[in-house]
């Protein structure tokens, strides 16, 4: 069952990726794809504009290299700013759940 994201959770979930070390687009989505067992599928046209925007406020760094199948490919990296950031965006995700599990326990009626 695909999973759709909520908005904003896509940079996070990009700065997250990056923490494993320096990925190419492509490699970014399998490893998002593998951790949730194809729960979450991200899409070209979501993704790579996201890369774009991490990249302008400064929270990713790229640089071109050689991808496994000898192809040239553009490698992300996660900033200090970036790192910073996940930490935020990890805290507000947590305090996020806590006030949604707080609703939903809520009894009916």
């Amino acid at each position: 069952m695909a999973v759709d994201l909520l908005r904003g959770t896509l940079d996070m979930l990009v700065l997250k990726a990056l923490t494993r070390g320096p990925m190419h687009g492509y490699g970014i989505a399998r490893w998002l794809e593998q951790v949730t067992s194809d729960a979450l599928s991200v899409e070209e046209g979501s993704l790579y504009p996201a890369l774009r925007r991490l990249m302008q406020r400064g929270w990713v760094r790229a640089e071109w290299g050689v991808s496994e199948n000898n192809r040239r490919a553009r490698y992300y990296t996660l900033s200090r700013k970036g790192s910073s950031q996940l930490e935020r965006e990890v805290a507000a995700w947590d305090r996020f759940k806590g006030v949604v599990a707080e609703v939903l326990d809520v009894p009916e009626g």
